[in-house]
């Protein structure tokens, strides 16, 4: 394997073949999203959270995740999770402490990752994975987490 910023390279599409097993044939929504987030958790390097907000009248609301205690409801348009469901496009943070309205529920959160996930055509929630390392998500952790929403958004 390949060593990135000093980690071994993910591979994602392990991670995504293994996610498409998890999901089959399982009606359940939230928990497809807890299996997500425990899959993610146990496969990224360098994370200190991974887990997804839904949207519950008009905002995001928690759902299924692994890592400290988080922030429970959250504005349309505030954070990089807000942001994400504002402009409707995933939201790569190389350094959180330089996004304007940034939400610091881990002070040892330093960069991010939020990718929304769609519903009949509208945005369901987002997938939101957190990192204690500064510049952590590269374009191919974007590419590879795009397509792992894509799996969720099959069975949603």
């Amino acid at each position: 394997m390949a060593i990135i910023r000093g980690m071994n390279k993910t591979d994602y599409k392990e991670i995504n073949e293994t996610l498409k097993a998890l999901v089959k044939d399982v009606p359940y929504t939230m928990t497809n999203l807890a299996n997500a987030s425990a899959l993610l958790n146990e496969k990224l390097e360098g994370i200190n959270w991974v887990g997804f907000y839904t949207i519950k009248d008009d905002q995001l609301v928690l759902g299924p995740f692994q890592g400290k205690v988080a922030c429970t409801m959250i504005a349309f348009g505030r954070g990089v999770c807000g942001t994400a469901v504002q402009m409707d496009s995933t939201q790569v943070v190389p350094d959180v402490h330089q996004f304007k309205g940034h939400i610091a529920c881990d002070s040892a959160s330093n960069s991010e990752i939020v990718i929304p996930m769609h519903r009949k055509g509208r945005v369901f929630g987002v997938l939101d994975i957190d990192s204690p390392l500064f510049n952590r998500f590269s374009e191919e952790d974007r590419e590879g987490l795009e397509e792992f929403v894509r799996i969720l958004e099959s069975v949603l």
